[in-house]
C-alpha cells in the first residue's frame, strides 16, 4: 500500500477501509479461495499487522470480509494473538464496533505470520460465511449473521490495510 494511503491514528481513529483491488464478478454464495501473503511495509508505524485478506459482495459501496493480521498471529501477547483474524462489514460493521459491541465474536487466534503463505477459503452460503486456513477440514471462524444480509450480491476484493506489502495468487472464486 502506497504510504500516501496509511492512516494516521492522530488524525482519524484507526479502522477498516476499502482499500482493495476488486473483480467485478456477479457473486452471491459459493467459495473463494487464495494463497495470501503479507508482512510489513519498511517504516511502518507500531498499529500495523501486516492485514491482508478477501473481500466478497462488493456492490460498490458495502461488503463483507474476512482478513488476517499476520504479525498478531506470533505475538507474545496472547490478547494480540486472539485477533489474528477478523470478520467485518464495511462500511457500518467494523472491526472496532464489531469488537466492542460483539466482544470475540468476530475474530480468533489462528497459526499464521508474517511472510508465509496462508490459504484461505471462504463459504458463503446466504447470511453465513465460514474461513477455513491452510487447507484445514474446520473453520478457524464462522459468522452465522453477515451484518450485510443473506441477499448481497456483487464483486471479490482482495483487500489490504495499511503499512502492508502483500501477495495474492491461486485466486479462485466459485459461484454457486
Amino acid at each position: 500500500m502506497p504510504r500516501q494511503y496509511w492512516q494516521d491514528p492522530a488524525r482519524e481513529a484507526l479502522a477498516d477501509r476499502d482499500f482493495m483491488a476488486w473483480l467485478p464478478i456477479d457473486f452471491h454464495n459459493g467459495v473463494i479461495e487464495a494463497e495470501v501473503k503479507a508482512g510489513l511495509a519498511p517504516g511502518a508505524p507500531a498499529f500495523a499487522r501486516g492485514f491482508v485478506g478477501l473481500a466478497f459482495r462488493y456492490d460498490g459501496a458495502r461488503f463483507e470480509s474476512f482478513y488476517l493480521r499476520p504479525t498478531n498471529g506470533v505475538a507474545d501477547d496472547q490478547v494480540r494473538r486472539n485477533h489474528a483474524v477478523q470478520y467485518a462489514a464495511f462500511p457500518d460493521w467494523r472491526f472496532d464496533r464489531l469488537r466492542r459491541e460483539s466482544p470475540e465474536r468476530y475474530e480468533t487466534a489462528a497459526d499464521i505470520a508474517p511472510g508465509r503463505w496462508v490459504h484461505m477459503r471462504i463459504v458463503v452460503t446466504g447470511a453465513q460465511a465460514r474461513l477455513y486456513l491452510d487447507h484445514r477440514a474446520s473453520p478457524v471462524l464462522i459468522v452465522n449473521d453477515l451484518k450485510l444480509g443473506a441477499d448481497l450480491r456483487g464483486g471479490v476484493g482482495l483487500w489490504i490495510e495499511t503499512a502492508t506489502i502483500a501477495h495474492f495468487r491461486n485466486i479462485k472464486v466459485m459461484p454457486q
